[in-house]
């Protein structure tokens, strides 16, 4: 029996670096070179979350980063009109679909796909024949997972909030249900992602609990650890807890 262990990615979420640009309205910090560097750094992917609202991250920036992003470019968002015209536009790497309508702060719950699953069926499918690879935002459930499958999707990207809140209380509580769906999901055939709050803190722990993860998307805490540590030095970092 094989002892090998996938590599997990590091797909590095730069909406924060464009929050503090639009503070001043100028250029500083510049997020196309800003990505450019992640990349350069050692990140296996950028990901952008593109708001109706621009406060961060921008339809112009949207089109300025599929032009220098070499690695996996992965849009995420809610699918309105507007989110469809990007995806059909830019063919990144992977769309990540994520229920939160415009004025939610942050992402903070995954899809019904149980009550949804019409209005994301023809979603996923017309995104699916662009070729472009689908995840949908999920909370660690096996009857919603069951449904993204039905779906179409290639990947789901687990909902990680609960397990951040919950890891200094009890880490092996709080692991368990995402261990179980992982299992179920990748028996049904899908690919793995992860993200919402991982951490420096909570991210070695869920990578050596979640073995078959494709990638993690991470970047509120990164860029905040980025302040202290600089940007190269954290995303070395964090690729480091992926590989242990």
């Amino acid at each position: 029996m094989s002892n090998f262990i996938p590599m997990s990615k590091l797909s590095v979420n730069i909406n924060k670096i464009a929050t503090i640009r639009n503070a001043r309205g100028a250029m500083l910090p510049n997020v196309v070179q800003f990505a450019i560097d992640c990349e350069r750094f050692g990140a296996d992917g950028i990901t952008i979350h593109p708001r109706p609202d621009e406060r961060h991250i921008t339809t112009k920036d949207t089109y300025e980063l599929k032009e220098v992003v070499k690695t996996e470019f992965n849009i995420e968002g809610y699918p309105d009109e507007r989110f469809l015209k990007l995806i059909k536009d830019l063919r990144p790497t992977q769309a990540t679909l994520v229920p939160d309508p415009p004025g939610v702060l942050t992402s903070n719950a995954g899809w019904d796909t149980i009550n949804n699953f019409e209005y994301l069926k023809d979603i996923c499918n017309s995104i699916k024949d662009l070729g472009v690879r689908t995840s949908i935002f999920i909370e660690p459930k096996n009857d919603l997972i069951e449904n993204a499958a039905k779906l179409g999707v290639e990947r789901i990207e687990l909902y990680t909030g609960p397990y951040a809140e919950n890891y200094s209380i009890d880490r092996e509580k709080a692991i368990l249900e995402y261990i179980n769906a992982t299992q179920f999901a990748i028996s049904i055939g899908l690919g793995i992602n992860a993200g919402h709050d991982l951490s420096l803190e909570n991210l070695r722990f869920f990578k050596k609990s979640l073995v078959q993860l494709d990638e993690v998307s991470i970047g509120h805490a990164l860029i905040s650890d980025a302040l202290y540590l600089g940007i190269e030095n954290t995303i070395q970092r964090y690729k480091m807890l992926l590989l242990d």
